[in-house]
């Protein structure tokens, strides 16, 4: 069964995850039903319609105009309730580089979870990239930022991880409620999540906790961004919540840097140069305001590539561009991670429902056990061409990067029309890596906003990382046998031959073939890791922002996303990064105006 399991996993991960052609009929039918999303947040612009002013703001007015007491540079999965929140009490400014989720039925739809990580347009709400280690990624590109394209799964960290981060543990146990009471539901567990459930607590990973949305060992199944409808909600939902006398969200605003005050001892932010869509350029500036801030939080990628643009980083690396050094500080980008994460595919002989993640293993060995299933596919899409992410020029395939050529590829092609409908009946089981010990560095390849910059995180650099994987290999593989599970697949022999013989044709990776082999399973570790998307560090607490989030030795600056964790929090990272967004809000809010602060 293993040997299976691990000759069809790198093709199969690579079609669960890249391999969809667009359904046009369904997305036109449900943007109908979201034509009215302008009628609710009549806040939200186009960046085009900013008229910048060459002046700073005097400002003691009310109206916002340019008097603008916060301008949060990305309106993500930190940035938006960040917004919703100081917005109660001052004038906020909002700039995001995509457009808005509401009408993206690719966003919205989770049977379309796919479909936007598998679309390189320019209009993609992600932003595909490949990291210096070979792997692919994506970056979100729209307003509501990783909650628009990310599985849904909503769980929130440890009571230690609120301890080590210097958190108001009170603030944090009413920030929670404030996002899950929007945005965050209960899901209805999938038959498939039953199964894995099921199996990971015939393996020992007990006890049960059913729901919750806590982070406690054990086997539980959290809260979910889906509706019982499988429609998304995203942290741009959250802007229901803003003063919208007292908010602007400009869309398709690209921010190039952040213009700074140097005449003083140290650099001051003063305001933001920004681009729209038609490539014409424009200036917000800060009001004088004690207390008014430009607060970045555009995510792990974005936050340093940011900073770095505006002259805040490693000297020589920024004189290599000819950036003018606002403020030299060597850990600007350093300190990058992801989870890396492996799974296994298991086929079995009927469709099965989908379901992204909603149970999860939460192990005393540093390792995350998750599943997922049933993606639907048609056998036309399974065959259809799928640009620069499909398989066939992916680093799944076990051809060398310099064998590569055009003919292997036209070999590959040729074979993927051969993939038996089978391989689309079956679900995954998931294991991640909880505290990555290996660690990379982002840098900048140009001065351009628009190129993502060169990201390198290393995995598996530190050999306890690949132990743990080993670790989490072997939960897996008792999770397939245990009975609960064999129950439940019905996997034949028949199904299994077609999947191996199809992975052999596909020219995929060579895969371990003893599975109580540990240097077969750590290389099994590395020959399949793919992302699971939960970037973090670049702008870590203690080395780039201090514990309040301020850039160290700039004023009036603050980096607020997950850029500034050193370890990922909870088993995903969203819920956290939501909560962190108002939880900064209100603690802002309350260190301005104190009790007249109201929340």
């Amino acid at each position: 069964m293993a040997v299976v399991i691990g000759a069809v996993l790198p093709v199969i991960v690579k079609l669960f995850l890249l391999l969809l052609c667009l359904n046009f009929n369904s997305s036109l039918t449900q943007a109908r039903k979201w034509e009215s999303w302008k009628d609710k947040y009549p806040f939200i612009r186009q960046a085009s319609s900013f008229s910048s002013s060459n002046d700073w703001s005097s400002g003691s007015g009310s109206s916002k105009g340019h008097n603008y007491d916060y301008i949060i540079v990305g309106g993500g999965t930190a940035g938006c309730p960040l917004a919703a929140t100081l917005s109660q009490k001052f004038n906020v400014l909002l700039l995001e580089r995509g457009g808005v989720p509401f009408a993206n039925a690719n966003v919205s739809l989770m049977q379309n979870f796919h479909i936007t990580l598998a679309d390189t347009s320019p209009t993609s709400a992600s932003q595909f990239f490949a990291s210096t280690d070979g792997v692919f990624n994506a970056r979100a590109r729209v307003l509501g930022g990783g909650t628009c394209i990310n599985a849904g799964f909503y769980s929130r960290t440890s009571e230690s991880y609120i301890e080590k981060a210097g958190w108001d543990s009170k603030l944090v146990n009413e920030s929670f409620p404030w996002i899950e009471k929007q945005i965050v539901h209960r899901p209805i567990l999938a038959p498939w999540q039953k199964a894995v459930s099921d199996g990971l607590l015939e393996v020992g990973i007990s006890p049960y906790n059913g729901f919750t949305y806590d982070h406690i060992y054990g086997t539980k199944f959290g809260g979910t961004l889906f509706d019982r409808f499988g429609h998304r909600k995203t942290a741009a939902d959250l802007l229901t919540s803003a003063n919208p006398e007292k908010l602007d969200v400009l869309v398709h605003a690209i921010v190039q840097k952040i213009k700074f005050d140097t005449s003083g001892k140290k650099p001051r932010a003063v305001g933001v140069i920004f681009k729209d869509k038609k490539g014409n350029q424009h200036t917000a500036f800060l009001s004088k305001r004690k207390g008014s801030e430009i607060i970045v939080s555009s995510g792990a990628i974005g936050s340093p590539q940011i900073l770095l643009l505006s002259g805040i980083g490693p000297k020589a690396e920024l004189e290599k561009l000819n950036i003018s050094v606002v403020l030299d500080n060597k850990f600007v980008g350093k300190g990058m991670s992801d989870n890396p994460m492996n799974t296994i595919f298991v086929p079995t002989n009927r469709p099965v429902q989908q379901s992204l993640i909603q149970t999860v293993g939460i192990t005393k060995m540093g390792v995350y056990i998750e599943a997922s299933s049933g993606y639907g596919q048609t056998e036309d899409s399974i065959h259809c061409h799928h640009g620069i992410v499909s398989a066939e020029i992916g680093q799944l395939s076990a051809i060398p990067p310099k064998q590569r050529t055009l003919e292997a590829i036209e070999v590959y092609k040729r074979n993927k029309k051969h993939v038996p409908q089978e391989a689309f009946k079956g679900g995954f089981i998931i294991e991640k890596i909880a505290t990555p010990l290996s660690t990379g560095h982002i840098s900048l390849k140009s001065t351009e906003i628009d190129d993502s910059p060169s990201v390198t995180f290393n995995y598996f650099s530190h050999p306890r990382d690949l132990k743990r994987c080993v670790d989490g290999i072997r939960i897996m593989e008792k999770i397939v046998k245990s009975k609960h599970f064999t129950t439940y697949a019905q996997c034949d022999k028949e199904t299994l031959d077609k999947l191996l013989n199809m992975s052999v044709q596909a020219n995929i990776n060579l895969i371990p073939k003893h599975t109580n082999d540990t240097e077969s399973l750590e290389q099994f570790c590395k020959d399949t890791v793919i992302t699971i998307w939960h970037y973090h560090g670049g702008c870590q607490v203690g080395k780039v922002v201090n514990p309040d989030y301020r850039v160290i030795n700039v004023n009036r600056l603050r980096v607020i996303d997950g850029s500034t964790f050193n370890e990922s929090p909870g088993t995903n990272p969203q819920a956290t990064v939501l909560m962190m967004g108002r939880y900064m809000g209100v603690k802002i809010l309350r260190e301005r105006l104190g009790r007249a602060a109201g929340l």
